[in-house]
């Protein structure tokens, strides 16, 4: 509160002067700026512990090894990425992690921390200073180096499915739009949002045994984003590509899909609609609208 009222003392007037007195805002937010600089450096320190996972490929003799660090919470952002970035820049160098967007949505971020597979830059750092926070990559991958996994085998079972709308018509295409009704598109909802973290596929024990076998909840999921969109007439041929006994049947509905992915989706539910549709126990419904604009 008291920065707050010292804010409104040096730029109480700061929208009106935008573009008439630039020099003065600027002034102002240096000198907000240094206030809380200083405010946070003379705070008690309250440092926190994260415990990091280490290997490096130059040194192929050393083991892998779990790493502590020390953080001052008072002057570091509030999310498990801000940790490892201030790390990475005021400690450690060397401390390898994969990042880009921060804001949930690229994905690239995705490792277990905690015990929990998800992505660094939505998790929030647990307060506590009598505890640590353990970091890890995505369990049972192949290792780049320290938090980087190895998603060779992750992306070529997604380019497998042929993640992309397919028709059966030989009509030029770029000319006008595949049309799509309002409940055909909602049937996409809760499947098109996947950024393909693997922060399911890497939490699923089948995934785990046979990984080189089992697409897994991730590439799944968006296999049967494609088979149920209304404007794809590849269903049965996508379907087809699944009727071995590994693709898909090794999912055991074990759920930890469903449960730890940060985007709040749900793999478990996809994969048992692919199950009912290979077992004819159901249909794909024909398109409420022709994608063509024909009746």
């Amino acid at each position: 509160l008291h920065n707050v009222g010292i804010m409104n003392v040096l730029i109480p007037n700061c929208s009106k002067m935008v573009g008439v007195m630039p020099y003065t805002c600027r002034s102002a937010l240096r000198q907000i700026r240094a206030l809380h600089t200083a405010t946070v450096q003379n705070a008690e320190a309250r440092l926190k512990t994260f415990s990091i996972y280490r290997w490096n490929p130059d040194k192929p003799d050393e083991k892998p090894y779990m790493q502590k660090y020390k953080v001052d919470l008072n002057a570091c952002g509030p999310m498990v990425l801000d940790a490892l970035i201030k790390i990475k820049n005021e400690v450690d160098p060397t401390l390898t992690f994969r990042r880009s967007c921060r804001e949930g949505i690229c994905g690239s971020c995705a490792m277990n921390i905690g015990g929990t597979n998800t992505l660094a830059c939505i998790s929030k750092i647990d307060k506590s200073t009598s505890t640590s926070c353990e970091v890890y990559p995505l369990p049972h991958m192949y290792i780049v180096k320290d938090l980087v996994p190895d998603l060779n085998n992750f992306y070529d079972q997604y380019r497998n499915i042929q993640p992309w709308l397919q028709r059966k018509d030989t009509k030029e295409t770029g000319n006008q739009q595949y049309l799509q009704s309002v409940e055909d598109r909602k049937k996409l909802d809760g499947l098109y949002e996947c950024i393909l973290c693997a922060c399911c596929s890497t939490s699923c024990p089948s995934y785990w045994w046979n990984g080189d076998k089992y697409l897994g909840p991730a590439v799944l999921m968006q296999a049967y984003r494609w088979i149920i969109d209304s404007r794809d007439t590849q269903a049965k041929e996508r379907l087809e590509k699944l009727k071995d006994p590994f693709s898909v049947y090794r999912c055991h509905t074990i759920m930890n899909c469903t449960r730890t992915c940060p985007k709040g989706l749900n793999p478990g539910k996809a994969i048992s609609e692919i199950k009912k549709l290979l077992a004819n126990l159901s249909q794909k419904p024909q398109p409420d609208l022709a994608a063509s604009g024909s009746s």
